[in-house]
């Protein structure tokens, strides 16, 4: 886990905190604000996949012998 995935990951159940905190309270503003913390959470998150997806790669290849032809 990297710290995209991570902080994506709290980002996103602080939204959706804030989310029901405002819709016990009746803020339509504060359930905006939690629903839009969701999504930035969830694309950060997946920024954080993705970065791990290509470092897994990249670790992969480099275990590929190539067998140098010349």
């Amino acid at each position: 886990m990297n710290s995209d995935q991570i902080k994506g990951k709290a980002k996103e159940i602080g939204g959706k905190i804030q989310e029901e905190a405002g819709e016990l309270v009746g803020s339509s503003k504060q359930q905006v604000k939690g629903l839009k913390n969701q999504a930035e959470g969830k694309l950060q998150k997946k920024v954080g996949d993705a970065r791990e997806a290509v470092d897994d790669a990249l670790d992969d290849d480099s275990t590929i012998d190539r067998g140098n032809r010349m």
